[in-house]
């Protein structure tokens, strides 16, 4: 039994001849293009290098002098104390005031409006009528209005 190396020996070494004869090539092809392009060779070797030194220029001079220094700092909260005479004066409902809370925690008309089992046009309708007694026009002012006033904790 012949193995793969002896059976084929001529033509492994003449593939390694014709390799290395390539390499040999290549390579004097590459010095020739290197000798025929110096000058753009080495124009292209400065402008990157100038690229490279702007770029660090740009980054050196935009960066920010100060540093920021991140504090963590517990707030007391103090109780929550329901007004109840701005509840009065303003003339809330208790219906419009589950809808302000529910406003407060991010729901949406048709949210409030399944969990109050109401349709999103009632809800719609609540919503204006607060907007009328709190004197404002958008429902993230409505919730501050009415965390001002001592209705939402």
């Amino acid at each position: 039994m012949t193995t793969f190396y002896s059976r084929h020996k001529s033509l492994i070494y003449y593939a390694i001849a014709m390799g290395a004869l390539m390499i040999l090539l290549r390579s004097l092809e590459f010095q020739l293009v290197i000798i025929k392009h110096a000058f753009e060779i080495y124009a292209a070797i400065i402008a990157i290098i100038f690229t490279a030194l702007g770029v660090w220029l740009a980054v050196k001079l935009t960066k920010p002098k100060t540093n920021t220094v991140i504090i963590e700092k517990e707030i007391p909260q103090k109780e929550f104390v329901f007004n109840d005479a701005e509840f009065a004066r303003l003339g809330i409902s208790k219906r419009e005031l589950e809808v302000l809370q529910l406003m407060a925690l991010g729901y949406s008309n048709a949210e409030i409006g399944e969990k109050m089992f109401l349709s999103a046009n009632t809800i719609k309708t609540h919503a204006a009528n607060l907007f009328e007694k709190l004197e404002v026009k958008r429902r993230i002012q409505a919730v501050e209005r009415a965390k001002q006033l001592g209705l939402l904790s």
